[in-house]
């Protein structure tokens, strides 16, 4: 795959018809799951506001495109590994928005039976596995996740989700050059946001084309508009096939956009209001989708309200059900620890 060149955000309307068409139905359910994990990490705020979650916790809003475009380009078997800013792939990937709620909230509903909070919940069954509060540590952990698949000949593909900050660490680069030797099956997908926790990356990161970072190791890399949900699906598949013919690695850098803080206690003071206020109202990937289903008469604003509502009514059933479970009983403490291997 040649390396493209940088595709930036503000491009999202003119590069609209080189990107893929989509049918009325596709363009639904993206607006739909784009639209959920929205919902639900405003709810998320406010339950933190309010005292119900605890500890850390970094929301997806704004880079709801790159985890359903990306999610939308792979198929059942295929592993999804991230950050913690987690959230959005948790629901992307099917996991139940009950399930996640609780376990922000700590209770026994919870995906990790609210034992692992936001950063830390799991689902073999979805090949969701976390979730990850060190910085940069998913990133051997989804390159061994590719060395799986291509032992196992089950032809899977890993994809590795990391930030513009962790891009700077270490193990990133250990793994970029594991995988290149070995020829593993994994998107390494770069979630350019800007702002390294407080800092931009133009003053943490001497090259800043993060799509490049691979290149001392061969492997070929791409830039994609992350606040367009049909760019990145197209990305994906491209970089997806790449890996299913056995061509080893390749890295996606979408540039993307968060629109509150690092995380709930940060209160973003790096940045102008103006800034992010032109972004919303410039680039919003939502309403990209939007605009798209109402210029092409898929959907009219009554349809979109519709699907609002019934969005919201999801997300407020998993905060009663959170409130409503109970609390790990302290039994708990000792299990999930160790696993028994066989002879």
């Amino acid at each position: 795959m040649a390396k493209a060149t940088t595709r930036g955000a503000g491009k999202a309307q003119t590069d609209m018809d080189g990107v893929g068409a989509a049918s009325a139905e596709e363009l639904l359910k993206y607006y739909r799951d784009m639209l959920l994990i929205r919902r639900f990490e405003e709810k998320a705020g406010q339950m933190y506001g309010m005292g119900l979650i605890g500890g850390f916790c970094h929301l997806y809003i704004g880079q709801e495109a790159v985890v359903v475009g990306m999610q939308a380009a792979l198929r059942e078997g295929d592993s999804v590994i991230t950050g913690y800013r987690d959230h959005g792939h948790m629901l992307a990937c099917g996991m139940e928005a009950r399930g996640v709620m609780a376990e922000l909230t700590g209770r026994s509903g919870g995906y990790s039976r609210g034992k692992g909070g936001s950063m830390h919940m799991f689902s073999a069954e979805k090949r969701f596995y976390g979730g990850h509060g060190i910085v940069g540590a998913q990133v051997p952990l989804g390159t061994g996740l590719a060395f799986a698949h291509k032992y196992r000949k089950d032809g899977g593909v890993s994809v590795t989700y990391f930030g513009d900050g962790a891009a700077n660490q270490g193990q990133v680069y250990e793994s970029f050059n594991m995988a290149e030797l070995w020829g593993l099956p994994v998107i390494y997908v770069i979630e350019n946001n800007q702002y390294a926790m407080g800092m931009s990356v133009a003053r943490s990161s001497a090259q800043q084309e993060l799509y490049r970072r691979g290149d001392s190791f061969n492997i070929p890399g791409r830039q994609v508009d992350g606040m367009d949900v049909l760019a990145v699906k197209a990305a994906g598949e491209e970089a997806v096939a790449w890996c299913r013919e056995g061509k080893g690695p390749i890295l996606l850098e979408m540039k993307t956009y968060r629109y509150r803080g690092h995380s709930m206690s940060d209160p973003a003071k790096y940045r102008t209001k103006e800034e992010v206020q032109r972004m919303r109202a410039e680039h919003d990937p939502i309403d990209q989708v939007a605009k798209r289903l109402t210029d092409a008469g898929f959907a009219d604003d009554a349809k979109l309200k519709e699907i609002d509502r019934e969005v919201r009514a999801i997300v407020n059933d998993s905060a009663e059900f959170a409130q409503a479970s109970p609390e790990p009983d302290p039994s708990e403490l000792m299990t999930d620890i160790l696993i028994e291997a066989g002879a």
